[in-house]
């Protein structure tokens, strides 16, 4: 065989085995790539996103899309030609691991916290929503979860409503862990709550849950890990809310809470005469608290190209994720920067009235 031959063999036999040990080869990288857009204003599925019965609701055209982002799974081995081919995509991003998913966090755990998020976001869109139409909601702080082996096991449940702790009226979920670790470890804490059962038959009555009893608990200290030591009992505090009508969202496999603001936006614009968006097509992302703050979410730079994929031409960005969305705009798409709901409902008014000079624009710096 000559020389050239053999050479040339030889370096074709090499890369293949090169390239077979690419293959199995593990990285420690997940990727991030643009998701599906869903319009609340519509379907999906074959039935309407937002769901409102014991209200009079307007039709809406237009679009108001929520963004998503396709990630790997907690569970998924990457090998090494999966990240170079990665990290040459326009539209995808390859990055360690542990960034999207804490060091030995499981799928299912990682679906739990997903659909906990999505849940709250919802519940959120809802109360923002309404308080932007000036709709009263009445809430409630309750115990959201109690820890296995702590001191509340057993004494209070998941859905069991906080009126007072120690006599002192509890307003806000934060009151409850300020009251708490007033005191020392091994006092004792008073609280006074109603129990799910009947706060739930209360709601469905539609009257305010009344009848509590005490329930006293030991305190003790915080688990190891969990930052500065501090007397607890093992209860997580939430909020609660009441509803002067119903409001469902039927959205699923989705997860996270990033799509609070585009639902809170799309239940308005159901329970509000007219047309927010004059027909157009907007979509955008951020998450949304009951005030109506508009916060900052992951993968923004996935979510722009998957508005400007579904046909979107503006998107309503979190302004503390402007700098970063704004650094590589896909073309066409006009980024529109909220910091609040008003902020948001402010800025349809003037897409649907084509005075795109009015609008507040997201800068690299």
């Amino acid at each position: 065989m000559p020389r050239r031959t053999a050479t040339m063999l030889a370096s074709t036999l090499m890369l293949i085995a090169l390239l077979c040990a690419g293959v199995l080869i593990s990285v420690p990288y997940a990727e991030m790539s643009p998701g599906p857009t869903v319009n609340t204003l519509d379907e999906h599925d074959g039935e309407p996103v937002l769901q409102i019965t014991g209200r009079r609701t307007y039709e809406a055209s237009g679009h108001l899309n929520m963004t998503t982002v396709r990630v790997t799974s907690p569970g998924f081995t990457m090998n090494l030609p999966q990240a170079v081919v990665g990290w040459l995509s326009r539209d995808a991003i390859v990055l360690p691991h542990d960034n999207l998913y804490p060091k030995g966090q499981t799928e299912e755990e990682s679906t739990q916290e997903n659909a906990e998020e999505f849940s709250e976001s919802q519940e959120s869109a809802k109360v923002a929503a309404l308080k932007e139409l000036h709709i009263p909601v009445t809430a409630r702080v309750v115990v959201a979860s109690v820890g296995k082996g702590t001191p509340a096991e057993g004494a209070l449940h998941a859905g069991d409503v906080i009126k007072s702790v120690d006599g002192t009226a509890v307003r806000a979920r934060e009151d409850v862990a300020k009251l708490v670790t007033r005191h020392k470890t091994g006092d004792k804490v008073v609280f006074a709550v109603v129990p799910a059962k009947e706060a739930a038959a209360a709601e469905k009555a539609g009257k305010d849950p009344m009848n509590t009893r005490n329930v006293v608990v030991e305190t003790v200290d915080s688990p190891k890990g969990e930052g500065e030591r501090r007397p607890v009992v093992g209860i997580t505090a939430g909020t609660d809310h009441t509803f002067p009508f119903s409001i469902d969202i039927k959205l699923a496999d989705v997860g996270g809470p990033s799509a609070g603001l585009m639902f809170a936006l799309g239940i308005v614009d159901k329970l509000t005469p007219g047309d927010m968006t004059g027909g157009k097509f907007v979509a955008g992302t951020g998450t949304i608290d009951d005030a109506g703050k508009v916060g900052a979410i992951g993968g923004i730079g996935m979510k722009t190209v998957a508005a400007r994929d579904a046909g979107a031409r503006y998107f309503l960005t979190p302004a503390d994720n402007c700098a970063t969305a704004a650094q590589d705009t896909p073309e066409g798409l006009r980024l529109v920067k909220v910091r609040t709901i008003d902020d948001a409902t402010r800025a349809l008014k003037h897409i649907k009235a084509g005075q795109d000079d009015a609008l507040p624009s997201c800068s690299k710096g």
